[in-house]
């Protein structure tokens, strides 16, 4: 019970610190209590092709108002647009942390030479998983679930369009998990990020380009956070609280900038891999394993026994939701807990808006409680459900078909 409330109070601070005046124009016509889901092939076939197939969706997008697909999100002249303009221009840009933008090195990682690492006087979480900010008014990091022996279930990169099986799969669980999405992501697959709210899950930002945030400008940084809550608040009604950068990779500048924002970073204590199996030097499917396994024998003997984890794990390809499909049992019963990240926290209003409540930790344990609404409609009441359920993930092998669910197919109108 202390820990709930130690948790309440914290979640509260940060949304007070959070109050800003930035002015933003996030819009949408979605419902998120009325998500309906049409009932096409891409939305129903577990057959990763036919999943992946670029789709016209009912969502009308004039090119002229994003950022282009996979770029910066200054691209396409947005830095210079009136929307972003109003909204940089509503900041006061002398009281963010000077803070030198990082560089990439040539081996493609980031250059951290020269850096203090014994001071750390940035709180640069690449260097030394710093998470709690050394400037002032900037909304300190969550890193892992306060409540004891809880498995905080999170994926990143999505919405992925060839995930139908795996939110089947969470579906027939009844388990929820915090998904952060990717701006571009949200825009080539629509469907994929109304399915996540729909189902109930914690919708979280991922960055609209998923770039490295402390190598960017204070411009860039600003608009890869502003495009991506813009975006999922275009397609599924709700404008996210929460974000997590690409390889956790943000400093007390990126942090102050995304305060602005009212956004929190929400970042982990444990890291499966998963995404690096086959394609890094030295990770394989056996190493991705190995890390599960581990961490599933912490569950048990006891190394969380007073408090839990945030485990980062990943929607970015069949193989990745795989690995969790295969340990999601002993995982059950290693840990008392699995839930989303919010529900962990006590954050019963990871969203601008309150349309959609989330239980507190005791409600989701206790009674089973579920995400509702401000008149209690669990979200997504309307619309399909695939009738695969119960079919395993299918590791996704097709180079073609994978580089197609990464970076989509959109075409702008």
């Amino acid at each position: 019970m202390v820990k709930k409330y130690q948790t309440f109070l914290m979640v509260a601070a940060s949304a007070l610190m959070g109050i800003h005046a930035a002015i933003t124009n996030y819009t949408g016509n979605a419902d998120p209590t009325k998500l309906t889901l049409p009932k096409i092939p891409q939305t129903t076939s577990y057959d990763v092709g036919t999943q992946c197939q670029y789709y016209q969706s009912q969502f009308v997008v004039n090119k002229n108002e994003w950022p282009n697909i996979w770029d910066i999100a200054t691209s396409n002249n947005m830095n210079t647009s009136q929307e972003f303009q109003t909204l940089y221009n509503s900041i006061d840009w002398t009281k963010v942390p000077q803070v030198p933008i990082r560089t990439i090195g040539p081996t493609g990682g980031l250059n951290l030479q020269g850096y203090d690492t014994n001071n750390d006087p940035y709180c640069w979480w690449s260097a030394t998983q710093c998470c709690t900010p050394k400037s002032p008014g900037i909304n300190p990091d969550v890193r892992n679930c306060p409540e004891p022996s809880t498995w905080g279930l999170t994926f990143d990169d999505g919405p992925n369009c060839s995930h139908n099986a795996f939110y089947d799969y969470l579906l027939e669980n009844k388990q929820r998990a915090s998904m952060f999405y990717v701006g571009s992501n949200v825009m080539n697959w629509p469907y994929g990020a109304l399915r996540g709210i729909k189902d109930g899950h914690h919708v979280a930002s991922h960055t609209w380009s998923h770039k490295m945030m402390t190598t960017l400008s204070n411009q860039e940084i600003l608009a890869e956070l502003y495009y991506t809550s813009k975006a999922i608040k275009f397609v599924t009604g709700v404008t996210p609280l929460y974000w997590r950068p690409a390889l956790g990779d943000l400093d007390d500048r990126v942090r102050w900038i995304a305060t602005q924002l009212n956004m929190t970073a929400m970042l982990w204590n444990l890291d499966t891999n998963d995404w690096a199996a086959g394609s890094i030097p030295g990770i394989t499917a056996d190493t991705v394993n190995q890390k599960y396994e581990s961490y599933i024998e912490m569950g048990r003997n006891g190394t969380f026994a007073s408090s839990g984890n945030i485990v980062l794990t990943h929607e970015i390809n069949n193989m990745t939701m795989d690995f969790f499909v295969k340990h999601y049992p002993e995982i059950k019963k290693a840990y008392r807990h699995v839930t989303d990240a919010a529900t962990c926290m006590n954050i019963t209003h990871p969203y601008i808006e309150n349309t959609i409540t989330f239980p507190t930790f005791e409600q989701s344990v206790k009674h089973n409680a579920t995400t509702a609404t401000g008149s209690g409609v669990v979200p997504g009441a309307s619309g399909t459900t695939s009738s695969n359920a119960g079919v395993s993930v299918r590791s996704l092998s097709n180079g073609p078909l994978f580089i197609a669910a990464l970076f989509g197919l959109l075409a702008l109108v």
